[in-house]
């Protein structure tokens, strides 16, 4: 893959975690606020519908693998989404939890660390390699 195609596929996967990410913080919102859900139930809903829209962005225009059979990025999604969900709901439990941070502020930095170290490594080398 030439430059050019990676830096176009990561800005597009930038948009497209711009896109989740807002999905799972209106959906965790909502649920949170307006539901009157557990915040770890809301946060990990959100993350659930967030990754959801992250895989159809990412799959069908960030890294184009739409012509590859799905049945394997989903199951390789998964992995990368659950890890994902994993580390992102603890993180927000660690932080609200030990540092008494409220938990939007915990999940905007842990979504913003995930973001930065994790997620467009899973997702370009081993979802859509």
């Amino acid at each position: 893959m030439n430059t050019t195609t990676t830096k176009s596929s990561w800005l597009r996967s930038q948009a497209v975690a711009i896109t989740a990410t807002t999905t799972d913080f209106l959906v965790t919102i909502g649920l949170k606020e307006f539901a009157g859900l557990w915040y770890v139930a809301s946060n990990a809903t959100g993350a659930l519908c967030g990754a959801v829209v992250s895989f159809l962005l990412l799959r069908n225009w960030a890294f184009q693998r739409n012509t590859t059979k799905w049945h394997g990025q989903v199951f390789r999604y998964v992995i990368a989404s659950a890890t994902s969900l994993l580390l992102n709901t603890g993180g927000v439990w660690l932080l609200k939890e030990l540092f008494d941070i409220q938990y939007i502020v915990s999940k905007t930095i842990v979504a913003v660390l995930m973001g930065l170290t994790v997620n467009y490594w899973m997702f370009r080398h081993f979802v859509f390699k």
